[in-house]
């Protein structure tokens, strides 16, 4: 039986791996990775960081799983985006870096006094991957819950930057697809069932039409020219789902991933989450594993996500 330690490293840290390699190129165009694709853990670039550096999606990302430990609180989770916003903390090099607007909006209004759950802007413009990036552990804290409870705290997590229908079933569809994948399911399957799900829960939501993609037979098998890697939900989600369903291995995903540039890091993370439990562990090259940057503080972090 595969032990919940190795589960959350398989995601957790296919995630920063997926986030690290992508950084360096982020905003780089489709046609120069073409000409000069990313193979390996790369240095400097886009934001002169070191190799193995990762960002605010993984940055984020350890915010929600240092707050698990005391269950689903709201206040929590945005004491500690603060924490990393005003102080660095959650960070490779004691300093958050990459921000997105949104993001960086919200924690504000947080810090001026909003409640938790109205700090995500409301607008179809405040449709940006701010939430999705940074979701992926609620698949481990909501394995075993009730469909509609996993929709209600999966909304409201990703409601504390992104509070739009439209980013909730991104976040949801990723995080059904994750638990079935923790379960064992094979991977077109789990994307199905989730998109089956999620079609069930939001019946009569006009916002559901912005997956019609997704739904259609024809998606897997779409040309790279139909698939778009920018920041916004819905062309990450697809993106993401795309890279997994036309690869074989956490390797070929994630190097897909981020040579279709754009938001590489994001696309690079969000993938690496699936692809590491999919694939396991094992499966992410050792050599970028050890290249990240404080690569005990992440496990030690996984490890605690483990034991609650």
């Amino acid at each position: 039986m595969i032990s919940d330690r190795y589960l959350v490293l398989s995601g957790i840290m296919g995630h920063v791996v997926g986030d690290a390699l992508g950084l360096p190129v982020e905003f780089r165009e489709r046609h120069e990775l073409m000409e000069d694709p990313v193979i390996d853990m790369r240095e400097y670039g886009t934001y002169n960081q070191p190799k193995g550096t990762w960002s605010d999606d993984t940055a984020m990302t350890l915010c929600l799983m240092d707050s698990l430990k005391n269950g689903i609180n709201y206040y929590d989770i945005m004491e500690n985006f603060k924490k990393w916003f005003e102080k660095g903390e959650y960070t490779p090099h004691n300093e958050a870096f990459d921000i997105g607007n949104a993001t960086q909006r919200a924690i504000v209004r947080y810090i001026s006094g909003s409640e938790p759950l109205e700090c995500g802007g409301k607008s179809y413009r405040d449709n940006g991957n701010g939430a999705l990036m940074r979701i992926l552990p609620l698949c481990y804290f909501l394995k075993d819950y009730e469909l509609k409870e996993t929709q209600i705290i999966v909304t409201n997590i990703a409601s504390l930057t992104d509070n739009h229908d439209r980013s909730h079933i991104a976040c949801l569809i990723y995080i059904l697809i994750g638990i079935n994948l923790i379960n064992g399911n094979d991977l077109k399957n789990s994307i199905n069932d989730s998109l089956k799900k999620v079609c069930e829960l939001y019946i009569g939501n006009k916002e559901l039409s912005k997956y019609s993609r997704l739904m259609e037979q024809n998606f897997f098998s779409l040309s790279i020219n139909d698939v778009k890697s920018t920041g916004y939900v819905v062309d990450t989600l697809e993106a993401v789902i795309w890279c997994l369903v036309n690869t074989d291995s956490y390797k070929s995903a994630i190097l897909k991933a981020v040579n279709l540039g754009d938001d590489t890091d994001t696309v690079g993370a969000i993938t690496g989450g699936l692809a590491g439990i999919y694939y396991g562990y094992d499966a992410i090259p050792e050599d970028w594993v050890n290249s990240l940057v404080k690569k005990e503080y992440l496990i030690m972090k996984c490890e605690n996500l483990a034991k609650i």
